[in-house]
């Protein structure tokens, strides 16, 4: 079984997502059973940037006494066998916010990706905020290239489907898109996620955010559902 936590956003250093962290960390602790569970942080959308990986470690160490990892991959090669390593020891992933479209190039261009992908494959839990949460679909509502300027990007296409991240952000262009468009579609707020297991959605997780289902009927009327 596949197995993805997508969070809208949220700051994670203000504890605004903290019961979508707790409920984290509750599944990586029935993950690892007796061990001490281990999770990995990949901060490639933030560039690596290491203060948003403290504030991870601060977070679920600190609150829910779990260890982290970090994977950094920008402007470095990767050391297969440390980083097989990494990947060997994590109960999860966590991929952080930021540049998405950035993210996905330097994933496919240092091989990070294929780590991912095997972890994936595998069962194992995959988390990620914002970036980290709309990279595993067909396409990603986005402002990547130019801040400020959202568009459609293609994601990785693990899930069919679209997706924006900080719905309640973005709500009414969206909204357009996926009405003029016909699409099915995804909106996460932030403080809120979206769990999936293989592709489908199976529950949402609220820390007073809301995930919607949108549905673009006939060109005229959008169909909003709160999953």
């Amino acid at each position: 079984m596949k197995r993805l936590i997508l969070i809208g956003g949220g700051e994670l250093k203000e504890r605004e997502t903290y019961q979508i962290d707790a409920y984290i960390a509750t599944e990586a602790k029935k993950i690892a059973g007796e061990r001490r569970p281990c999770g990995l942080f990949i901060p490639t959308a933030s560039h690596d940037c290491m203060p948003y990986y403290n504030t991870f470690h601060k977070v679920y160490t600190g609150l829910f006494d779990i260890k982290t990892d970090v994977a950094l991959t920008v402007g470095r090669e990767i050391d297969p066998e440390k980083m097989a390593a990494k990947f060997g020891k994590a109960d999860f992933l966590y991929i952080g916010g930021g540049d998405t479209v950035f993210m996905l190039d330097c994933w496919k261009q240092s091989g990070l990706l294929a780590y991912i992908e095997k972890f994936y494959e595998e069962g194992k839990l995959v988390c990620g905020l914002s970036a980290g949460a709309i990279c595993w679909f067909e396409d990603m509502y986005s402002d990547s290239v130019v801040e400020g300027e959202y568009a459609m990007y293609k994601g990785l296409g693990w899930v069919k489907g679209k997706i924006s991240p900080h719905y309640d952000q973005r709500m009414l262009d969206f909204d357009k898109i996926v009405l003029y468009n016909r699409y099915c579609a995804w909106g996460v707020e932030n403080r809120a996620a979206l769990e999936m297991e293989d592709g489908e959605p199976v529950r949402s997780i609220s820390d007073g955010g809301k995930v919607w289902k949108l549905e673009g009927s006939d060109g005229i009327h959008l169909v909003k559902t709160a999953f």
